[in-house]
């Protein structure tokens, strides 16, 4: 028996080494995941308002390019294309909401954010009660439910909310940066090993 598996006429060994030769993409990625998590710690109120900003900017321009779509997308039927038209209007009237001051923009964050996660979880809950060979449907179920909570509590209470789901990001892309940063040295290891 061979000493390491054939996948698609690739050695696996050669396909690792070939991504340790680009160890230092993964380094760079880890040392900027970890800057950005700092960041993140240190200036959540900041964080919040410049990923505010962004999301202002993105709905803008997804709007603009729904709308488009919605006129230049002559194989979908006249009902998606009107839905869709209507989805960009919304959009675009959000994105410009959302320019006029900070607060607009980090109030759409929070409805996005709250019901985005409600939505979610009425789904995963709904689904996992109508399916009984839903594999793990305990858990589905249980996480359909905190995913309604996590929703109705970011749409309560706001501030906090966001507050502490930047710390949370913030710890998670230093957390994620330091395994980045691992696993840059192992590849180059590997690498260098051939």
């Amino acid at each position: 028996m061979a000493d390491t598996a054939a996948v698609g006429g690739t050695d696996v060994r050669d396909m690792l080494v070939g991504i340790g030769r680009h160890w230092g993409w993964v380094l760079t990625f880890g040392v900027l995941s970890i800057l950005l998590g700092i960041c993140m710690l240190v200036w959540p109120g900041g964080t919040i308002v410049v990923i505010a900003a962004f999301l202002g900017a993105y709905l803008l321009v997804s709007g603009i390019f729904q709308i488009v779509n919605a006129f230049a997308a002559s194989e979908l039927s006249t009902g998606f294309r009107w839905l869709v038209g209507i989805s960009g209007v919304l959009s675009v009237l959000l994105g410009l909401f959302a320019f006029r001051s900070i607060a607009h923009s980090v109030a759409i964050l929070v409805l996005i954010i709250g019901f985005g996660w409600m939505i979610r979880g009425f789904a995963q809950l709904f689904d996992a009660i109508a399916d009984k060979g839903t594999p793990a449907r305990g858990w589905q179920i249980t996480m359909g439910i905190l995913g309604v909570v996590a929703g109705l509590v970011v749409l309560m209470y706001p501030a906090p909310s966001l507050w502490a789901l930047t710390l949370v990001a913030g710890i998670w892309l230093i957390v994620l940066g330091v395994a980045e940063i691992v696993g840059a040295f192992q590849l180059r290891k590997l690498a260098a090993s051939v």
